[in-house]
């Protein structure tokens, strides 16, 4: 989609570089949304962490540093502002 609007945009490989701590912890204020709300449930580490979701945001955020799986995605982010592209139309207020 951002290739069909000539959006420029750098892609990065979540599990190549995954996001640091402090990288989520700035995410998650862009969005206004709290680690629980882009927590992936049925991702496999999920399971195998033995989560609930009810975990407090530095735990999480922890694990998703160290999973980056845990975190729905993709996230596209502009300047201070940032969205979850699902749906894809999401996109649209940042370009």
């Amino acid at each position: 989609m951002l290739d069909q609007e000539g959006a420029p945009y750098r892609y990065r490989e979540y599990t190549v570089e995954p996001l640091s701590k402090a990288e989520l912890k700035k995410v998650f204020a862009m969005l206004g949304k709290k680690p629980k709300d882009l927590l992936r449930k049925n991702d496999k580490a999920y399971k195998e962490l033995g989560l609930t979701g009810d975990e407090s945001d530095a735990a999480l955020i922890g694990h998703m540093a160290e999973h980056p799986t845990l975190l729905q995605r993709p996230i596209a982010i502009k300047g201070k502002k940032a969205v979850v592209g699902r749906p894809v139309d999401n996109l649209y207020e940042l370009i």
